[in-house]
């Protein structure tokens, strides 16, 4: 009989209970992610600055693409100089205070924008 390729793991993200396709074997990496996505929407929320959820999701996921396009970005200028891993000071940066202010201004438009989409029907799509 063979196997399944996949499981369904329950998780929860801001309280709210999700259940979710996982690889067999990928269930500390889903779980990892989890715990960043809940993280990430639970810092966002406890700002008090937005309170539906979806705007919630959105910002975090743009927070985590961001922080990740950094890492990424740092990564390769590392390779270009010779290194073949990043610096321990570059799993660090932090979503809130990006080093380059051109990135954060282009954040910030990507907000507003989304703010002023989001604020006339609600719906992402």
């Amino acid at each position: 009989m063979n196997k399944p390729a996949s499981k369904q793991v329950e998780v929860q993200i801001m309280g709210q209970s999700y259940l979710l396709a996982c690889p067999i074997g990928g269930e500390s990496a889903l779980l990892d992610a989890v715990e960043r996505v809940d993280t990430a929407m639970c810092r966002i929320r406890d700002a008090g600055k937005v309170k539906a959820r979806d705007r919630i999701a959105v910002l975090a996921s743009l927070n985590l693409a961001f922080e990740l396009s950094q890492k990424e970005s740092q990564s390769y200028q590392a390779s270009s100089f010779g290194h073949t891993e990043p610096s321990p000071d570059a799993a660090e940066v932090p979503a809130a205070e990006p080093l380059d202010p051109v990135a954060q201004a282009r954040m910030d438009e990507l907000i507003r924008r989304l703010d002023h989409t989001l604020g006339r029907d609600g719906q992402l799509l």
